[in-house]
């Protein structure tokens, strides 16, 4: 068994969420949320910021802790175990360029209702939806800026 950490946020702007459409090679296709593996050195929230970045280029700062979600996944001859760790992050506008090297073909921002069932993944619908929850919440406080 290899195990593997990751990061990723849930980027809104004006109410709207940031997700990308990874298209690989025929075999894997679907939107996802921005995540990627944490590098030596580095703490979650910077991989983070870094991984929205990158996979993205929408420039973004961390609201709060989300939580985290675990799945496995089968490599040739091994299993993957992964826990992806999860930030609520407020955007700075709509840009966004997907990463090609990544295989991401698109990107956009969406109202929650669009996003949450474009989302491939059970584990990101939740993640995305206590996001939004929270968000919600830090704009009825008028805490979200």
């Amino acid at each position: 068994m290899i195990e593997a950490t990751s990061c990723g946020g849930v980027v809104i702007f004006r109410g709207k969420i940031l997700v990308l459409y990874k298209s690989y090679r025929n075999r894997y296709e679907g939107w996802v949320l921005p995540k990627g593996t944490v590098e030596d050195g580095e703490e979650y929230d910077q991989t983070a910021l870094r991984e929205v970045r990158e996979e993205t280029g929408a420039r973004a700062q961390i609201i709060q802790y989300i939580g985290k979600s675990q799945y496995s996944f089968n490599v040739p001859q091994n299993t993957v175990e992964k826990v992806v760790h999860w930030y609520l992050m407020r955007g700075e506008s709509y840009y966004s360029k997907p990463q090609r090297e990544e295989f991401f073909v698109d990107s956009g921002f969406y109202k929650f209702h669009e996003a949450y069932h474009l989302l491939k993944f059970s584990n990101e619908k939740m993640i995305l939806e206590k996001a939004y929850n929270d968000y919600l919440e830090l704009k009825r406080q008028n805490k979200w800026g």
